[in-house]
């Protein structure tokens, strides 16, 4: 079998996930969190999707290296120094792994990720 082309969130595409922030991760608000995973790899190292949250604001300790779109809304993310940085629509970065600190959404932001996580 050849490898094909993946469309990154094709119409007919899958369902959103919804879930909340645990509360031991959470420094404000509740917010409802959806994911719409969209390919992940044949060992679970490399993911990619489109995530979206309300406003809300928690901590944040990143295992996984990530590169973000930010599709809409407005969100700040902060590291363990105290360096804030806003993120809207049409920004895109990279979270590098061990990265420590807080997303906060002030208007609801969906961004699409792209993920790879190395096994331990």
């Amino acid at each position: 079998m050849s490898a094909r082309l993946l469309p990154l969130l094709p119409p007919n595409g899958p369902a959103a996930e919804h879930y909340f922030v645990p509360e031991a991760k959470r420094l404000s608000g509740n917010p409802r969190q959806s994911l719409w995973p969209h390919y992940t790899n044949q060992d679970a190292t490399f993911f990619s999707g489109m995530w979206e949250s309300e406003p809300g604001k928690w901590r944040i300790e990143y295992t996984e290296e990530e590169y973000c779109e930010i599709l809409s809304g407005r969100s700040v993310i902060t590291d363990a120094a105290g360096v804030a940085v806003a993120v809207n629509a049409g920004d895109r970065f990279v979270i590098p792994k061990g990265f420590v600190g807080s997303w906060e959404v002030i208007e609801t932001t969906r961004k699409v990720y792209v993920i790879h996580e190395a096994k331990a």
